[in-house]
């Protein structure tokens, strides 16, 4: 089981620069806050930018897309550094555009985190093993209850949360093996790819001499 890396003590060395990730997610209040508690934790070794509330999966990955293409233009004219990584974080739900948004990301570079049904799948597998599948309105609602919070996380839900991670990431690797084994497409319900996002911001391998 994978286990969580230490969170920083001090900056970086001068000769290591701080890995940027630019984040495009569907969710306007528990996908920013989740994810801004793990960049406060880990900030002195990668800093995200994070940019909730856009409407579906399409438009999600069109803003990813075009924002890369505004910072590679940037940096070309040495007006900053553009971001290492662009990633999207969309709820499956069994909507139809989430396949042709994921195929538009890879064909651009664009990493996706898809959770299907929903991200609260993400946060039961912090408690336990979910193999049956879920609808979103019953997946929000255990998670209420296991979290004891609905879309704005507290304090100590994130902190609970951020402690259980490698649970959550060895029964998420076990539902897509799961997945494979019975034929059945990736990203089936229920099943999180959130774990590989949170590994590259927890990630602390130095970044290449190119940037």
């Amino acid at each position: 089981m994978k286990s969580l890396p230490p969170r920083p003590l001090k900056r970086p060395s001068s000769g290591r620069a701080i890995r940027r990730i630019a984040v495009f997610a569907e969710g306007e209040k528990t996908e920013p806050g989740y994810l801004t508690h793990w960049y406060r934790a880990y900030r002195d070794r990668v800093q995200v930018d994070i940019r909730g509330g856009l409407r579906d999966p399409v438009t999600t990955v069109e803003e990813a897309i075009a924002q890369k293409h505004r910072e590679a233009r940037a940096a070309r004219r040495g007006r900053g550094r553009a971001s290492d990584e662009y990633w999207c974080v969309i709820d499956d739900d069994g909507r139809s555009s989430v396949a042709p948004a994921v195929e538009k990301a890879e064909a651009n570079g664009i990493q996706v985190a898809v959770s299907n049904p929903c991200v609260e799948v993400w946060f039961i597998l912090h408690f336990r093993d979910q193999a049956a599948e879920l609808e979103s309105k019953r997946a929000q609602a255990i998670s209420k209850e296991l979290l004891m919070c609905d879309k704005v996380l507290h304090e100590q839900a994130l902190d609970e949360l951020m402690e259980r991670f490698p649970e959550a990431r060895a029964r998420a690797l076990r539902l897509d093996a799961k997945h494979l084994g019975d034929g059945r497409a990736p990203r089936s319900n229920p099943s999180s790819g959130m774990w590989r996002l949170i590994d590259r911001i927890t990630d602390d391998s130095p970044m290449d001499a190119d940037g």
